[in-house]
């Protein structure tokens, strides 16, 4: 996976986002775009969006959020607000793909944060998003989710965290306290993009993990009561983790592959 840097002005302020693409090297392909989880990046993905993109015989663009990874990050005295996702779904991608030339219509498949950020943003352009898959996204917190996340406080201050991610993002701490801070500030509890799900207009795709310790099914149960019947089709995976294209990547390529091949091939124009 060869590594890119394009400049993006995300709503004010330039900031480098490292992207590389993957998949087939047709620009005429369908494009997949993957968005990370709420501690990942690029190199996090490891090989699973190629592997993907080759089952599917389609292209993918793959990058990091500012904060993560290579891309810009985080100001010293930038804190994320509850709106976090809302401006990456509704500001910075759109700004991304304009600034890669990227036309036309496109899927997504978001892990995470990133699964959230795909549903915003779905719902923010819903005449250019074909399709969706979703892994153990998020719409609403979870008392359940946020011991889970206080837990990864202790092993980052503490444990081995901290040396792990290091290895993946030029700036850990703007990564990992990013992403921990505001999904533990008390105005972050209300947080719930129910209200927002009814713009989504494509066909999604949502898989969650049975033994996920990150969220319950309340997740995507959520998405497909909010969504008219037909339109959501849930992967409830047994033994299967917060990363289900980590624990069982096997089943998540033949599931895309069943659900994209009936969606509508969204066609891209790339430079």
């Amino acid at each position: 996976m060869t590594v890119s840097f394009v400049s993006v002005d995300w709503a004010g302020r330039p900031v480098q986002i490292e992207h590389a693409w993957v998949g087939v090297r047709d620009a005429a392909a369908p494009l997949l775009v993957f968005l990370h989880e709420g501690l990942g990046s690029v190199s996090m993905w490891r090989d699973f969006p190629g592997r993907l993109c080759a089952a599917l015989g389609w292209r993918g663009l793959v990058y990091s959020r500012p904060g993560y990874g290579q891309s810009t990050p985080r100001a010293a005295d930038d804190h994320w607000g509850p709106d976090f996702m809302h401006r990456q779904a509704e500001q910075l991608l759109p700004a991304m793909l304009d600034a890669l030339g990227v036309a036309g219509r496109y899927a997504l498949f978001g892990h995470s944060d990133g699964g959230s950020i795909a549903l915003l943003h779905a719902a923010h352009a819903p005449q250019r998003v074909a399709a969706m898959v979703v892994l153990a996204p998020h719409i609403l917190v979870e008392a359940f989710s946020l011991s889970s996340i206080r837990q990864a406080r202790d092993q980052y201050i503490f444990g081995d965290l901290h040396g792990r991610l290091a290895r993946h993002h030029a700036d850990v701490d703007s990564a990992f306290f990013g992403w921990n801070d505001i999904w533990l500030a008390p105005e972050f509890l209300p947080w719930d993009l129910r209200p927002r799900l009814p713009y989504i207009r494509c066909p999604v795709l949502a898989i969650q993990g049975v033994d996920d310790v990150y969220g319950t099914m309340a997740q995507i149960d959520g998405i497909a009561a909010a969504l008219p019947p037909g339109q959501t089709r849930l992967l409830k995976l047994p033994a299967c983790g917060h990363s289900p294209h980590r624990d069982q990547p096997e089943a998540v390529i033949a599931a895309c592959q069943g659900f994209l091949a009936g969606a509508h091939s969204p066609q891209e124009t790339t430079p």
